[in-house]
């Protein structure tokens, strides 16, 4: 079976263990989320938070395997809250290791819902630290064909691998 390798997992598509990393050093600074090319709501919840291990059959009939930890968020406003801490969203986090066993490299989805509109499914951009605040960017998470990335990846390999001796891709 094929194991899907998080470790390269793409700058707009980061991990828990690098989100986690990024807000240790930020306990107090307010951490915003942005989808839809809106941030979410000051009153926003971390209403629950996943881990799977998931195994399955892609288009090309290649057994997968990955782990993947999934981070739902309720954008709502809720009084005068506001964002929430840095620090709390990494407790809630640490609460949930206490009895979830959460793998910091897993594929890392966030699910997005007003309680309104159906819930979407998102992945993360690299944290910014930007005006005393942290700064998530949310994008949709697209369906990709497995077969045809692991091809497109082995292309770029052999036109920029180090086999080659060229410095830059060619394309």
């Amino acid at each position: 079976m094929n194991v899907i390798d998080n470790s390269k997992i793409q700058e707009n598509d980061i991990d828990l263990g690098l989100l986690l990393s990024v807000l240790t050093g930020t306990k107090d600074s307010p951490l915003i989320f942005y989808y839809d090319g809106r941030p979410v709501k000051p009153g926003y919840h971390v209403t629950e938070v996943k881990a799977g291990q998931f195994s399955g059959l892609d288009c090309g009939a290649n057994p997968e395997a990955w782990a993947e930890i999934f981070i739902q968020l309720w954008d709502i406003e809720e009084g005068d809250r506001t964002h929430m801490p840095a620090g709390k969203f990494h407790a809630i986090i640490r609460k949930v290791t206490d009895h979830v066993q959460l793998d910091g490299s897993a594929k890392l989805t966030f699910e997005v819902s007003d309680g309104v509109r159906p819930m979407q499914l998102y992945c993360a951009a690299m944290p910014v630290l930007r005006a005393g605040a942290v700064h998530v960017t949310l994008s949709p998470r697209p369906a990709s064909c497995k077969p045809r990335d692991r091809w497109l990846a082995e292309q770029q390999a052999s036109c920029c691998g180090p086999s080659t001796g060229k410095s830059a891709c060619c394309g």
